[in-house]
């Protein structure tokens, strides 16, 4: 199944977002930073969603969602500074990002486990 040009025009607009949400992140421009969370994670469901039928563009999509989530939450943490305040025993605030990072990965390895056809 090949991917209709829109939805990939689409996706690509999307990482353009996200490298733009980075480079807020980088340059510490926080309210930007914040706001381009939003159409970078809703590019990242609108593609996902529209490639629903493509087992394996769900998955890999799925798995970047992840990510974007991870990321921007890491990006949060820093901005407010609770990035380095310890939420219980040794685990500070950015390592939650873990939770959607493993996730993500985890999808993967069904993914290519279970689904991948090829």
């Amino acid at each position: 199944m090949t991917i209709p040009d829109k939805i990939r025009r689409i996706e690509n607009l999307h990482i353009l977002f996200w490298l733009s949400k980075d480079l807020c992140w980088c340059f510490e421009w926080k309210w930007l930073g914040i706001i381009m969370i939003f159409p970078t994670l809703s590019l990242c469901v609108f593609t996902t969603w529209k490639m629903k039928n493509n087992v394996t563009e769900t998955f890999h999509n799925l798995a970047v969602l992840c990510w974007i989530i991870a990321n921007s939450y890491w990006m949060l943490s820093e901005f407010f500074q609770f990035d380095e305040t310890i939420i219980f025993e040794n685990v500070v605030g950015k390592q939650l990002a873990l939770i959607p990072f493993c996730t993500g990965i985890l999808i993967l390895i069904y993914f290519y486990l279970f689904k991948d056809k090829r």
